[in-house]
């Protein structure tokens, strides 16, 4: 598995030693089984943002910190140059670049998300975190499924939505779909 995945795992474990919690205590925050957790910290599948995001909420650590490991120590501003975010490969299909990684006790999570092409018959991976997210397609064009209703959106369209919904995306036209989701 990749090797950023399994750095996030261990910040995983790390958290949840530090907090003195158990596997139970943590896998119920996240609404997933001991077990399905266990495997997370692991580090042998991938962790989803919205997984990661109902842990940073539930124990007052920044998103970025637990997806990229640094902590943010700005508080008045954080430049991102272009292509210079922190990012990481969850998986060979997503890549996530934090654009605000720097800032503490940010009220939004922004990324610049690259979704690379998958086969068409591959279904779409859905997930659901807390709060609200905007997407905005910067180039390519993607499908996007909020609780199982499918939209086109292409470059220059955005979408404001309820992210408790289960949602996913994939590219289209055997292309990569560059866009900034920010969430809330």
């Amino acid at each position: 598995m990749n090797e950023e995945i399994k750095q996030i795992a261990e910040r995983l474990k790390g958290l949840r030693d530090a907090l003195e919690l158990s596997i139970d205590d943590v896998a119920e925050v996240c609404n997933i089984s001991p077990e399905k957790y266990a495997e997370l910290e692991s580090g042998t599948v991938d962790i989803s943002v919205s997984i990661l995001h109902r842990i940073s909420h539930a124990y007052g650590v920044e998103l970025t910190t637990l997806m990229f490991g640094d902590e943010p120590k700005m508080s008045s501003y954080f430049v991102t140059r272009k292509g210079k975010g922190i990012s990481v490969e969850r998986t060979k299909a997503y890549k996530y670049q934090s654009l605000a990684a720097g800032f503490s006790k940010r009220k939004a999570d922004p990324f610049m998300v690259t979704v690379h092409p998958k086969p068409d018959d591959e279904p779409i991976y859905q997930n659901s975190h807390a709060g609200q997210e905007y997407n905005y397609v910067i180039s390519g064009r993607m499908q996007i499924q909020i609780n199982g209703k499918d939209l086109i959106l292409e470059e220059g369209d955005s979408i404001y939505f309820n992210s408790e919904l289960p949602h996913g995306m994939k590219a289209l036209d055997e292309k990569e779909v560059k866009f900034l989701a920010i969430i809330l």
